[in-house]
This record gives structure tokens, C-alpha cells and sequence, in this order.
């Protein structure tokens, strides 16, 4: 759904994608979003390389290992989407067995092992960029997961949902996987020795809380208010289309500031991005086009289909930055890995909206052929 439109039950509501109807809705900043991304990566990367003590100074502006500016940017980015989910209909999205059981078994089985595989496939002989990789892949989206996935016209409900679920286990299980991937499954396979990753299940809780708990709450509280004060309808039409906006300012600003933390690191080392960009690529192709096939497969709408695609294909990159600094050092190849996701996730997600919103005119098709 674009950041102008009021809000809907679901995709299905609306007409196919690219119908000429719908693209003359949209606003500047929606029919253009590539174009302000790909703007707003190299007005980050210059500011990064080219004003000197940038990246210091906003590195310096944190709590905790958590950067205040890029929290900014998340928080302002996932109020506006996370107000227009209807929490009352969130049991309909609860009691979709197949969609929560899939989802979980792809971000925390499926996902940490595609990763894993090709960090050792692609990097056997730079281990710190591959540790890197391996971080990258055992962090699960939890927060810009939730703009691509409305930007697609997935189902909000199912994303609250998801990201939710995410969370928890990102807590329970981010530690044990992290000693899984990176100790004891290469020393059992014969790979080397392994190594350790000293994360507190307290910095994730935090992270959980503040990505994800905040806009949450602020999304539920507004949209209660909301209703409550003006009717469901007036809700909609009216307040949800002016902060809708918002959301897409929050994920420039965010793309910038992140950009320029890392600026002169990512253009200093070409050769070494390529080298871990290459992996990456590799694994939001399986992860997203894999998922999504899974979803048609089980017979899953289109909204849900293309919610659990992204929730598979995104990861948590302030997340598996935060750690590999923490524990190898700002400037270690683990951190600059971490660097890189994000540097490839953004481009390649947009891309990947746009590919959806294609696939969406064939599940209509395919909806239309097939009812008696």
C-alpha cells in the first residue's frame, strides 16, 4: 500500500498493481521511492566520505551500542504503518497455522542455514567477512521489514504478526544459534576452529523493545485513540493519509544516516564489498523467491504470500551491526559485513517490491481462472 492511501483490509481490495488508475494516485515520493533510496544511499556515502569527522560524530550519539539517530529514523519510519494495522483482526492472522509455522521455520531454521552456507561457500578464505555474513543471517527483521512489506501490499495484520513472533525469538535463540553457526557447527564439520560471539540477551531485549516495542505500542495506542475519537472511517480517510508519508521520510533519513556512519569504509575496500556483496545477493534471491514459491505453494493469498517472503528475505541490520562491533571491533571485517547488508538489502528489497506487486496481477489472474 503506498504511503498516500488510506488504509485497507488487505491487498485484495484494491485493483492490480500498475493499473493505470492506481499509479495516477500516487504521490511524487511514491512513483519515484527507487529513485529517493538510491539518492539518499549516495547522499549518505558522500556525506561519510566527504565531511570529515561525520561518521565519528554520529557514531558517538548512542546508548547502549544503539545509535540514537538511525533509532530516529526506524521509529519515525514504522509509527505510520504500524498505525494503520487493525488490531482487531489480528486472531484471524494468529490462527493461520500454516503461515506462522512456515514463517518461523524459514527465519530461524532455513534462513541462518542458507546464510551459513553461503558465507563458507563464497568466502572460504576470508573468515572475518564471513563471521560477518553469519551475524547478518542469524538477525531476523523486526523493523524495515514492515515498510516493504506495506509498500508490496502485504497484510499488515500478518506482518505485526510476524515481526512479533521474530522478536521473541530473536531473544531465545539469537545467542544459541550465533554459538551453533560460528563454534560448534565448523568444529564438528571440520572447518577450523570455531568462534565465539559475546552478545547479551539484555542488548537484545533492548533492541527488540526499541525497534519493534515502541512503534508498536504508539501504532496500537493511535490507532484505539484514533477510533475512538473519530470513527473507524474518518480514522482511515482522513488522519492515516497525513502521517502515512512519514513512514517514507523515516526510511530516507534512516538510509542516509546509516550510510554515512559507513561511508568512507564501504568506498575505501571495493574489491572487499564485492566480495561479500556477491553471497548476499545470492541470498535474498533464495530467501524471497524461495518463500514466496512456498506461499503460492501452500495456498496462501497473495497479501500473506508476499508478507512472509519479506519477513524471510529481510534481516535485522542494526542488530548484526551492533554485535559484530561489540565483539570484533569497529573496524574488523565482521563490522564492515554488517555494513554491507544493509548497502545491498536496500536496493535489492526495493527491487524486490516492485517484483510482487508484478507477481500480484498473476494471483488475480490465477484467482479468477480458477473460481467456479
Amino acid at each position: 500500500m503506498t504511503s498516500t492511501e488510506p488504509s485497507a483490509p488487505s491487498a485484495q481490495d484494491a485493483g492490480p498493481a500498475g493499473d493505470d488508475s492506481i499509479v495516477g494516485r500516487l504521490s511524487t515520493l511514491d512513483r519515484y521511492l527507487a529513485v529517493w533510496i538510491l539518492l539518499a544511499m549516495a547522499v549518505g556515502l558522500g556525506l561519510g566520505r566527504l565531511v570529515p569527522g561525520m561518521n565519528g560524530v554520529l557514531a558517538r550519539i548512542e546508548i547502549g551500542g544503539i545509535s540514537l539517530p538511525i533509532a530516529l529514523g526506524l521509529l519515525v519510519m514504522m509509527y505510520p504503518v504500524l498505525a494503520k494495522v487493525r488490531y482487531d483482526r489480528l486472531d484471524r492472522v494468529t490462527g493461520d497455522r500454516k503461515l506462522l509455522v512456515s514463517s518461523l521455520v524459514i527465519n530461524w531454521i532455513v534462513g541462518p542455514a542458507v546464510m551459513f552456507a553461503l558465507a563458507w561457500t563464497f568466502l572460504p578464505d576470508l573468515p572475518e567477512y564471513r563471521t560477518g555474513l553469519i551475524i547478518v543471517g542469524l538477525a531476523r527483521c523486526i523493523a524495515m521489514v514492515i515498510i516493504w512489506n506495506d509498500l508490496a501490499c502485504g497484510d499488515r495484520e500478518a506482518a505485526a504478526v510476524l515481526v512479533a513472533l521474530n522478536s521473541v525469538f530473536q531473544v531465545l535463540a539469537f545467542g544459541l544459534l550465533g554459538w551453533f553457526y560460528l563454534d560448534l557447527l565448523p568444529r564438528w564439520m571440520n572447518l577450523g576452529d570455531g568462534q565465539g560471539l559475546d552478545v547479551s540477551v539484555w542488548h537484545i531485549a533492548m533492541n527488540v523493545v526499541i525497534f519493534l516495542g515502541i512503534p508498536l505500542l504508539a501504532g496500537f495506542l493511535t490507532r484505539r485513540i484514533g477510533e475512538q475519537k473519530m470513527g473507524r472511517a474518518v480514522y482511515e480517510a482522513e488522519f492515516l493519509p497525513k502521517i502515512g508519508p512519514w513512514a517514507l521520510y523515516g526510511l530516507l533519513f534512516t538510509i542516509v544516516i546509516l550510510f554515512a556512519l559507513q561511508g568512507e569504509t564501504i568506498t575505501s575496500q571495493p574489491l572487499d564489498v564485492a566480495r561479500i556483496a556477491l553471497p548476499l545477493l545470492v541470498y535474498f534471491a533464495i530467501m524471497f523467491f524461495g518463500t514466496f514459491l512456498l506461499g503460492k505453494g501452500l495456498g496462501l493469498a497473495y497479501d500473506r504470500t508476499t508478507t512472509l517472503a519479506f519477513t524471510a528475505a529481510g534481516n535485522n541490520f542494526e542488530l548484526a551491526i551492533a554485535v559484530a562491533i561489540a565483539t570484533f571491533g569497529v573496524t574488523s571485517g565482521q563490522a564492515l559485513s554488517g555494513v554491507v547488508g544493509p548497502l545491498i538489502e536496500v536496493p535489492v528489497l526495493i527491487g524486490l517490491v516492485y517484483v510482487a506487486l508484478a507477481w500480484r496481477r498473476r494471483f488475480a489472474a490465477d484467482a479468477v481462472t480458477t473460481t467456479p
